[in-house]
């Protein structure tokens, strides 16, 4: 597939990656920890009924430059072993607060490193949720995995404590592209670490990559990807760098280089669409590549497929997210409350009983109608809206109201290829998924008086 160089140059402009809606820095600080606990409450009458945990391990042992995320540097142990007794303490305060008949759906450790933790730590963490919590028939227990700290032995303990997805952050096989970001790269090769994994019974692997980085080429990056292809994952994540050096400061470092401009980026992403498509891959989202078999695949097909901040889900495992440790975010039908990104205010807070949250975003009834829209467009690549006014009982009207609905700006990506637009739908092309932000953020009336700062699309 070749992508229009007009295009490109026309929609690489700053633009939410909405992973939520409203986006994460419309997130504030006018709270108080009564009304942020009515909220979780609340969230226990709400939609969907599942819970799904994610667990912030903001640890690592050295700092990758394009490194996006909430992490802290440090080989203390104390330290690591404090904030792991901190987390088990807020796991129980969330016990309290929701319904013992809800499920948990979804487990999710994120990062930082998570498999920089002891294995103790880990186990410890699993045997209290199924202590506290009960579960649906074959949860989703995932993990990001740093494949230098992975080793056979750990991978083992990792599945009997009940892990049964690893994300593998491969994010490329050439050494000169790892060197530059300063990422270890695995102890034991891709291949038969995923085989071990494979060998294991029914445990799903993802291979995580990340295109936009120093010394890439498309020649190499082709390599990349067909060693991936070869390694044959379940799933595969090809992520578009980000370059926020405003934000992150250790992506500075890579400013002296030349980092790949945005032509060239889509090169690297043609080349591994075109690698993962031609070898039976289904592309899901903007992002992320399925085998057909997969529940991923199927939900696309059933125009079923939703996502949060942890990446694409079914409707069978997802839930309202609730979130532990620092920086991270819950996600209930309405309210977005981030904690603290501080581990001493983090303990601090937990040992007296309170919410670690540092900013909120309480969603009212149309920013839930344009979250949906926006969901369905990012996942499912279509878009009904008679099925969202009936849902929300409104007229069609209305909705195109709220959404400050702009019938030009459409037949616009209509004429460009990028979509099929009839009258009651709206059909996101196989161009137009390169698009897909753009075309999001044209439903999204904050953006219409927008001053905030995003990374561009491309």
């Amino acid at each position: 597939m070749q992508i229009s160089e007009k295009l490109l140059q026309k929609y690489n402009v700053p633009t939410p990656r909405y992973t939520s809606y409203p986006p994460a820095n419309y997130f504030h600080e006018e709270f108080t920890a009564e009304k942020n606990k009515a909220a979780l409450i609340e969230s226990n009458l709400s939609h969907p009924q599942n819970i799904s945990f994610y667990l912030h391990i903001p640890f690592c042992g050295k700092l990758c430059h394009y490194c996006g995320c909430n992490t802290h540097i440090s080989k203390d142990k104390v330290l690591i072993k404090s904030y792991v007794e901190t987390l088990k303490k807020e796991i129980i305060l969330y016990k309290n607060l929701l319904d013992p008949n809800r499920k948990i759906s979804q487990i999710h450790w994120g990062g930082g490193t998570p498999n920089y933790l002891p294995i103790e730590e880990v186990e410890g963490i699993m045997a209290l949720f199924s202590e506290h919590f009960s579960f649906i028939q074959k949860p989703e227990i995932a993990m990001e995995c740093h494949p230098a700290h992975l080793t056979f032995g750990y991978v083992d303990r990792l599945i009997k404590s009940g892990i049964n997805r690893m994300s593998i952050g491969v994010q490329d096989f050439e050494s000169q592209v790892m060197k530059a970001v300063n990422r270890d790269e695995s102890i034991i090769p891709i291949q038969e670490l995923v085989a071990y994994i494979k060998s294991k019974g029914d445990i799903s692997v993802n291979l995580d990559f990340v295109y936009g980085l120093p010394f890439q080429t498309t020649e190499n990056f082709h390599s990349t990807i067909k060693k991936a292809v070869a390694v044959n994952p379940d799933r595969l994540a090809i992520f578009s760098y980000a370059h926020v050096p405003w934000l992150k400061k250790a992506q500075q470092k890579l400013e002296k280089y030349d980092l790949p401009n945005a032509d060239q980026k889509i090169a690297l992403f043609e080349t591994a669409f075109k690698v993962l498509t031609e070898n039976g891959y289904v592309p899901i989202g903007l992002d992320h590549f399925a085998k057909p078999e997969d529940e991923l695949s199927i939900a696309l097909n059933t125009k079923s497929l939703h996502r949060n901040f942890q990446g694409y889900c079914t409707r069978n495992t997802t839930g309202q997210v609730y979130a532990l440790g620092v920086s991270g975010i819950s996600q209930l039908d309405n309210a977005y409350l981030q904690n603290t990104k501080d581990l001493k205010v983090y303990k601090k807070s937990i040992d007296t009983g309170e919410l670690p949250v540092e900013k909120v975003y309480f969603v009212n009834e149309e920013e839930r109608i344009v979250r949906e829209v926006i969901n369905e467009l990012m996942c499912n690549n279509y878009l009904s809206f008679e099925r969202i006014a009936t849902k929300h009982q409104i007229t069609i009207e209305k909705l195109k109201s709220i959404l400050t609905f702009e019938e030009e700006t459409i037949k616009q990506f209509k004429n460009e290829g990028l979509l099929i637009y009839k009258e009651d739908t709206i059909e996101i092309t196989d161009e137009g998924q390169f698009f897909m932000r753009n075309i999001a953020a044209s439903f999204d009336p904050k953006m219409k008086t927008n001053q905030k700062n995003f990374s561009k699309a491309l």
